[in-house]
């Protein structure tokens, strides 16, 4: 069975983002200037192309996660290319109940599937298919509810060095983990990969 990876950032008290939304306090929020060191954007790289399905809530997709990643992937030139190309050129499935693929979205539903069913059951069905490793991205809800649901096998927590105070959680319950590596990095920022306990 396939694996379901996730990659977020955090803060150092648990929040994915401020109550409003906001990411500015990250050192990098996914813009062109790139602040991570060369160590960790190799790490978000390599785990980026380890997956050959990425999942994605309805509000990233009406954001522009697929314009913005397709566009970034025009440019070679741009240190991001590499990954940016594998976002774009791998399908994807972005979780709505309420999007039809008759409405538009940024950068279209070329190579990208809509699941709108029980999100258990989605991505089950998904797990359950052929291939690597599927990597999921978020926002908030749909991340935390694959985490509460125990879908989710693999977590790879960016933590930036900044606490927050309040902000959007995506750990509603209680977890078992086990540590497979923790590694620190010289832009400031802490990987913890974590594989899920069985129960």
């Amino acid at each position: 069975m396939r694996k379901l990876v996730l990659e977020v950032q955090i803060s150092i008290d648990g929040y994915i983002a401020e109550t409003d939304g906001k990411t500015d306090w990250m050192i990098w929020n996914w813009g062109p200037e790139w602040k991570w060191d060369q160590a960790l954007r190799t790490y978000h790289t390599d785990l980026t192309k380890s997956a050959d399905c990425f999942l994605i809530s309805r509000q990233m997709a009406e954001e522009g996660f697929i314009a913005h990643w397709a566009h970034v992937s025009q440019n070679p030139d741009d240190p991001r290319y590499s990954f940016a190309k594998h976002i774009s050129d791998t399908p994807r499935v972005v979780f709505s109940k309420t999007l039809k693929k008759s409405k538009p979205i940024p950068g279209g539903w070329q190579n990208t599937d809509l699941a709108s069913g029980d999100v258990v059951e989605e991505v089950l069905k998904l797990k359950g298919q052929k291939g690597k490793n599927m990597l999921v991205y978020g926002g908030a809800t749909l991340v935390s509810s694959l985490i509460n649901a125990q879908l989710v096998d693999e977590l790879h927590l960016i933590i930036n060095p900044v606490a927050l105070g309040k902000g959007l959680p995506i750990f509603n319950d209680r977890q078992h983990m086990n540590l497979v590596t923790a590694k620190s990095f010289d832009s400031g920022i802490v990987v913890l990969h974590y594989e899920r306990k069985p129960n």
